[in-house]
């Protein structure tokens, strides 16, 4: 019985060490993407750049499907693994 209470706790350390990873790269690649967004959000100086009410459409829209399909891949339904996106 001893065997078996320590081969619950080594398996538990080990979802305990997923975890502590996940929420470790997690929460840095959120940072990393909502600081690429504000970036993006930096173009919309229009002192600065000429751009079209489409761009900003295609923009948006680009970002909302990779969005979907990150909600898609974490929901363990099977998702694209890359949006590509060119403005023209």
């Amino acid at each position: 019985m001893d065997a078996q209470v320590k081969g619950k706790k080594v398996a538990k350390e080990a979802v305990s060490g997923k975890r502590e990873k996940f929420v470790q790269l997690a929460e840095s690649r959120t940072a990393n993407a909502m600081r690429a967004i504000r970036v993006i959000g930096k173009l919309g100086n229009k002192s600065h750049y000429d751009y079209s009410e489409a761009d900003v459409k295609k923009i948006v829209g680009a970002l909302n499907r990779e969005i979907e399909s990150l909600k898609s891949r974490m929901g363990d339904k099977s998702g694209r693994d890359e949006v590509e996106f060119k403005l023209l």
